[in-house]
């Protein structure tokens, strides 16, 4: 790994360095120098660019996961029932390209969202240091030593989630629809591609059917608190307890971290897959676009809708291959950025 790739003091593992942080959530680390020194053009570009390959990386590792994930979230419960066999019929139906289907909205927006994730994430937690966390000496000038609680970081990944949910949204909708379209022949399915899907919504529906699940969205992301908090925590407790070096503290916080984040959030993941698979009803503009009848005008309606189908157990639907995603994700978009990283210089 590089030498930017994490500080070595303990106390500024889980405070200054900075994270990359995806919308299907599970975190690659990020270059400090492009994190912190944000003025710096070159740390910006490489920052950029190896997060591209990041993101291609993780999208390939974890895009199969994510798509039997939203189909079981998304299907009636006779359809499949398990992972596995979601599996074998999307293979056996659609082949392995079945698996990757709404792959092309998520890895196009990937760079914009890691972008700005990051310079929100790391403005959010100077901010809430400096202002609201930081004692100040008699001259009210905040500490400069001063470590960033676990709950500084939380409300700073609650703040840098909703920054980026109104780049997320209208991608993961398009992903989501797309993802649920199980016939084969393409031309029996009601969008041709990302393109097309996101012509004819917003055609239909303008601005506002593109950004239909905004608010699960960013309810959503909400509990993106657990996921930093908790990767400031797993930091410390590693790197005071074990002889791990940095990097490896670094990776293990972030993958126990990330899996605290969908333990607490899943049941609000499969409320906004419902919500954003929903048809959006006809328009009145485009007769000839009718992509069905809408039976969830609110967030309590899916919600509802869940449980009357499948009882609490609804909630986790689709949960296993979630969990299992991101550490291998993770790892792979970790070895593609550092390898970028470090041929870029």
């Amino acid at each position: 790994m590089s030498r930017t790739a994490a500080v070595k003091e303990p106390s500024k593992v889980g405070s200054d360095v900075g994270v990359k942080s995806d919308p299907n959530p599970s975190p690659a680390l990020i270059d400090v120098d492009g994190a912190i020194n944000a003025a710096k053009p070159q740390a910006n570009w490489n920052g950029f660019v190896a997060g591209v390959f990041s993101g291609v990386a993780k999208l390939t590792v974890g895009h199969p996961f994510d798509t039997i994930k939203v189909r079981l979230q998304t299907s009636e419960k006779a359809q499949f029932k398990g992972p596995l066999e979601c599996l074998l019929q999307t293979i056996r139906k659609e082949g392995f390209r079945g698996l990757y289907k709404g792959a092309t909205p998520p890895l196009v927006g990937w760079m914009f969202m890691d972008s700005l994730m990051l310079g929100s994430l790391t403005v959010y937690r100077r901010l809430l240091r400096e202002k609201l966390f930081a004692p100040r000496n008699i001259n009210g000038v905040p500490s400069s030593t001063y470590k960033l609680p676990p709950v500084g970081h939380g409300l700073a990944g609650v703040l840098a989630g909703w920054t980026v949910s109104f780049i997320a949204a209208p991608v993961e909708h398009i992903k989501a629809r797309l993802q649920v379209q199980y016939a084969a022949d393409k031309s029996k399915r009601l969008y041709s591609g990302p393109i097309d899907c996101t012509r004819k919504i917003f055609k239909a529906h303008g601005i506002k059917g593109l950004y239909h699940g905004l608010s699960a969205t960013l309810l959503f992301r909400t509990f993106f608190f657990f996921w930093w908090s908790t990767y400031d925590i797993f930091t410390n407790v590693l790197t005071e307890n074990t002889n791990l070096s940095t990097p490896a503290v670094n990776f293990w916080a972030g993958g126990l971290s990330a899996q605290m984040f969908w333990i607490t959030s899943y049941p609000s993941d499969v409320i906004k897959q419902r919500i954003m698979t929903d048809p959006l009803g006809p328009s009145k503009e485009v007769q000839s676009f009718n992509d069905g009848v809408r039976r969830f005008p609110r967030w309590r309606d899916a919600a509802q809708a869940v449980w009357r189908e499948n009882g609490w157990r609804g909630y986790w639907r689709g949960f296993l291959p979630c969990f299992l995603r991101a550490f291998p994700a993770n790892a792979c978009a970790l070895v593609a950025f550092e390898g970028v990283l470090r041929a870029l210089r």
